[in-house]
């Protein structure tokens, strides 16, 4: 074990660090790919142990920075690439034991209240990831009503999208939507009170717009497909995600391409393939934060983590899993 990295520090919390590292069956000399680097709270964890390597991505400028200091340290067994999930085929042709996923937004991104993630402050409305095309204040005040309604419908599950999108509409018909504090003022106008909710009034309709100007949905399909072609027969990929959409696209796409197609029950004859068999058998089995990490991180509370072991099939594009999520790939590719 190799411990000369304890002192730098990071503001990001790994989500269920316990369970990845038991799961991805760390030791010496196995390869990663850490798809969300944030903090580097998992790549830092990971290099503690000899000879194993680490390529990370983040399309974060800030992680660019933190990336750089491990990279002094440990110049020949982690890389960092700025680039999003969609452009992973590209950054290295070897194959890794062990692909890594952190969606949602670090501590970094949400602390910095100058991106505008949070609408518990009055900032600049923005919240870009990094490497974007629009911001939340091109979306806000350049896409039609029928076009929010859509966003905020579908991608954040909204009941009243409908009246949030009108009333978007009429406001910056009188003055452009700037502000985080302005949007906040339109949503609490535009939804019944519901004093029975713990969720607040406004996180539905940001988390959409922060999905749409993200691409997230988009990214997490194309990266998941490109990180299973990384991996090697017998590797894992962890996922952990936040949200109920997320965990519906990587439960589908871990189920529907694994051996599980083929013999849906134990009680049922073996049926033949009809599509892509990229993992073996999958177990559906799910985890979550304990108690105790919920208390120490409370960003933690609503995080599954799912794994699946990759076959020893060729790989094969999964064209369905395209298929299924076509009508959120559609909405993300709207020019605003």
């Amino acid at each position: 074990m190799n411990n000369q990295i304890s002192s730098l520090e990071f503001t990001h919390f790994p989500v269920m660090l316990n369970e990845v590292l038991k799961i991805s069956s760390l030791s010496s000399n196995k390869s990663f790919i850490d798809c969300t680097f944030g903090g580097g709270g998992y790549s830092k964890e990971i290099l503690k142990f000899s000879n194993t390597t680490v390529l990370a991505i983040d399309r974060d400028k800030k992680a660019f920075k933190i990336a750089k200091e491990l990279e002094k340290k440990f110049p020949h067994r982690f890389k960092f690439y700025q680039t999003k999930f969609s452009q992973l085929e590209t950054i290295s042709k070897e194959n890794v034991d062990v692909v890594i996923f952190d969606l949602g937004l670090s501590s970094i991104q949400l602390d910095d209240l100058e991106r505008g993630f949070s609408f518990k402050s009055n900032k600049k409305l923005n919240m870009t990831m990094g490497l974007n095309e629009i911001s939340a204040l091109d979306a806000i005040n350049n896409l039609s009503e029928k076009d929010l309604k859509l966003i905020i419908k579908i991608l954040g599950d909204e009941k009243e999208a409908s009246k949030i999108a009108k009333n978007i509409v009429e406001q910056r018909n009188i003055k452009r939507i700037t502000n985080t504090i302005d949007l906040v003022k339109i949503i609490e106008k535009s939804k019944k009170k519901n004093y029975s909710s713990k969720i607040n009034p406004c996180t539905k309709t940001f988390q959409a717009i922060r999905i749409f100007v993200n691409k997230e949905i988009t990214e997490l399909i194309n990266g998941v497909i490109h990180a299973t072609k990384k991996l090697k027969p017998g590797g894992k990929i962890l996922v952990i995600s936040f949200h109920s959409l997320e965990d519906r696209i990587i439960k589908y796409f871990f189920t529907n391409f694994s051996k599980n197609q083929t013999r849906p029950s134990r009680y049922l004859p073996e049926n033949k393939a009809t599509k892509a068999i990229l993992f073996d058998e999958y177990k559906n089995k799910v985890f979550r934060p304990s108690k105790d990490e919920v208390e120490q991180n409370n960003r933690s509370r609503s995080a599954k983590l799912r794994f699946a072991i990759r076959s020893s099939n060729d790989f094969e594009y999964p064209k369905d899993v395209i298929k299924k999520f076509k009508k959120y790939l559609d909405l993300e590719a709207i020019n605003a």
